[in-house]
């Protein structure tokens, strides 16, 4: 398995991926702009449809946007119902990765990390707060990708749940053991002073929003959540 992210933390050690959805829509290419400057890894994109959250945010047409602006990796999280109908425009909308939530379906998840990965896209699987790591034990060997929320989905600026880090830490053993390639991102309210538990944890990719594009130094705070 050959996964875009996972050369990127073997190059790079530690990731950080702004999440997009912080940003001033207004400012959308400045805001992009100067997360690439201020040393930003990739972005996260988070698509929300209403349904599986009490949200909506964007489409393939805003992803196709964001691919023209930036050089760095999109990772687009779909927390939306039936994934596997939408997952090839947000491919061809310039998406590395497509993760989609194990709780949006009551089954047939083998067959949508077929389909993203078929596209030529790397394939996640999200897991909620209480879902357990048992729940996707099996899919581990077929992602490139595991997001691990520590929010429950559905808005940014969510208060951190540090009991869900136990699942990155779990996840990152089970991989050890069984000799697997996959990423851990995680996502859901860190700033830096939390981020040290998060990378502790095992986490890879690190996600961030208001920690980021509230911050008066996107830099500063890009380097105190890589740290």
């Amino acid at each position: 398995m050959s996964s875009l992210f996972r050369r990127l933390i073997d190059a790079r050690g530690v990731a950080v991926a702004p999440s997009v959805l912080a940003a001033d829509f207004a400012r959308l290419e400045q805001e992009i702009r100067a997360v690439e400057a201020a040393g930003a890894d990739c972005l996260h994109l988070d698509v929300m449809d209403g349904n599986f959250v009490p949200n909506i945010t964007f489409g393939p047409l805003v992803v196709e946007a964001i691919a023209r602006l930036t050089k760095l990796p999109l990772i687009t999280h779909l927390m939306i119902l039936n994934p596997g109908k939408y997952v090839e425009p947000f491919v061809e909308a310039g998406s590395g990765a497509v993760s989609f939530h194990w709780e949006a379906m009551p089954s047939g998840h083998e067959d949508v990390i077929e389909k993203i990965r078929r596209l030529g896209c790397d394939a996640g699987i999200a897991v909620n707060p209480d879902t357990p790591l048992a729940a996707v034990e099996h899919l581990l060997p077929a992602i490139d990708l595991l997001l691990v929320m520590t929010v429950f989905p559905g808005f940014g600026g969510q208060s951190f749940i540090p009991g869900a880090l136990g699942k990155a830490a779990e996840a990152a053993r089970a991989r050890g053991a069984r000799g697997l390639r996959f990423v851990i991102e995680v996502d859901g309210g860190i700033k830096p002073e939390n981020a040290r538990l998060v990378r502790e944890a095992g986490a890879e990719i690190v996600v961030a929003g208001t920690a980021i594009f509230r911050s008066p130094d996107y830099a500063a705070a890009v380097a105190a959540i890589r740290a």
